[in-house]
């Protein structure tokens, strides 16, 4: 068992915490990993076909729309996997 400030670490005790920052950080990579490859495939083809920079601006827009859309999907799954507080039956509910 892992141990923080002589304290056990206890995993059931921290486990929404540590999946709504994982959450965060998928979406912030994905949207950051859509931008910025789609921003220096732009770059390398402007550089290849001789263009000042139009498809480095077309491709970043176009990371953008697509790094929006991921995201929004990926926000989407986990709103519906999550479970509503409706669904589950109370203790003393007899």
């Amino acid at each position: 068992m892992i141990e923080f400030a002589n304290k056990p670490f206890s995993y059931n005790k921290n486990r929404a915490w540590s999946e709504t920052v994982s959450i965060v950080m998928q979406l912030g990579l994905t949207m950051a990993g859509c931008i910025l490859g789609c921003f220096f495939a732009g770059r390398w083809l402007d550089q290849v076909l001789g263009l000042k920079g139009a498809l480095t601006v077309l491709l970043t827009i176009f990371g953008i729309v697509g790094g929006a859309t991921v995201a929004y999907g990926q926000i989407m799954e986990v709103i519906r996997d999550e479970p509503k507080k409706d669904d589950q039956p109370e203790p003393n509910d007899r």
